[in-house]
């Protein structure tokens, strides 16, 4: 089997880590891999598996001619002065911003759902990751959209503050201990106390009222699933450390009972079903850290509309919601087309 050469850039922060971890517990086909972040992060190292260390370089001055593959977590504005740079040299780069995600020159994947669309990638030699959210989302709708035709969804998320940064779950740990002690809360990432509140505020405000947030939800939801899904999102974040959680509405074009959407998660990739209410059988967030499936709980008849039904979905937003979808993606890449 040919093996890669692979950089993974931000790797010093949370996804990055993840990304490291799942390439060596995946086995992907690596001749090396390179660690890049900020100059700030010289001389730092990071672990690839369990007995690999790598020195962080820095990724203004790397050369990417040579490199096969790059996932990038790095921010929206460094993806964008660096990818078409490494593009350029001939490295695929499958970026996990927020940046590329609606060009119509980069396919935006999630491989259980539209793995059709990287056949594009060659256009501009990247491939966008979708927002966390998102992935959860279509990933347990597809088999269901499959089955019945999803005409609307309306999805109110609650996020870890994870999908925030290493500083976000700092912060989160700093104002809850502060509270237990009695010292000063301190406010830094977030604009609202995090600890033991929730705050309806994830990205920027835009002109309508809603966030950005909300936004990707919507228009990614059209570009991976279907353009003609209505969708409205409200999006929440929660202290939690790990862990998205959304509670789904959905209505459907044509009849669709619990029992038959059950099967259909059952069966479908990517997905594990664990739903028995009476013996608290459901999934919360705590319980899906560390879990590469989305996991799909109380599935339901709504009975206020026609053929409607509720559910509950959670995903590790560091793992399914970033760094596994981005290998996975690269799997595919190595399969079928480098």
């Amino acid at each position: 089997m040919k093996s890669y050469k692979v950089a993974v850039v931000g790797a010093t922060g949370a996804v990055g880590h993840e990304m490291l971890q799942i390439l060596a517990e995946r086995n992907f086909p690596v001749s090396s891999v390179v660690a890049l972040a900020s100059q700030r992060s010289l001389g730092s190292q990071v672990s690839f598996g369990e007995d690999d260390v790598l020195d962080v370089q820095d990724l203004a001055t790397y050369d990417f001619k040579g490199t096969d593959l790059c996932l990038s977590s790095a921010g929206a504005k460094i993806s964008e002065a660096f990818a078409p740079r490494a593009a350029k040299a001939g490295c695929v780069v499958i970026d996990n911003t927020s940046h590329f995600r609606m060009d119509p020159d980069v396919p935006l994947v999630v491989p259980e759902v539209n793995p059709q669309a990287l056949a594009g990638f060659s256009k501009k030699n990247i491939v966008a990751n979708p927002n966390c959210s998102t992935i959860q989302m279509v990933v347990a709708l597809k088999p269901l959209h499959d089955l019945a035709t999803i005409k609307r969804i309306v999805v109110s998320t609650y996020q870890a503050v994870s999908g925030a940064g290493k500083e976000a779950m700092d912060e989160l740990f700093s104002q809850s201990r502060a509270i237990f002690v009695n010292d000063e809360l301190v406010k830094e990432v977030f604009d609202k106390q995090i600890a033991f509140n929730v705050i309806p505020h994830i990205d920027v405000f835009m002109d309508d009222g809603s966030t950005k947030e909300e936004w990707k939800m919507i228009v990614e939801t059209k570009k991976i699933l279907d353009p003609s899904i209505e969708v409205s999102a409200t999006c929440v974040r929660v202290p939690v450390f790990i862990g998205h959680a959304e509670a789904i509405n959905v209505a459907f074009e044509k009849p669709l009972s619990p029992a038959q959407a059950r099967t259909a998660l059952v069966k479908a990739p990517g997905v594990s079903v664990i739903d028995e209410v009476r013996e608290a059988r459901f999934v919360t967030p705590v319980e899906c850290s560390g879990e590469d499936d989305v996991l799909v709980s109380r599935v339901r008849k709504d009975t206020s509309i026609e053929n409607g039904l509720n559910m509950w979905v959670v995903a590790d937003n560091l793992r399914k919601g970033a760094a596994l979808n981005a290998v996975q993606i690269a799997e595919l890449l190595v399969r079928d087309y480098l």
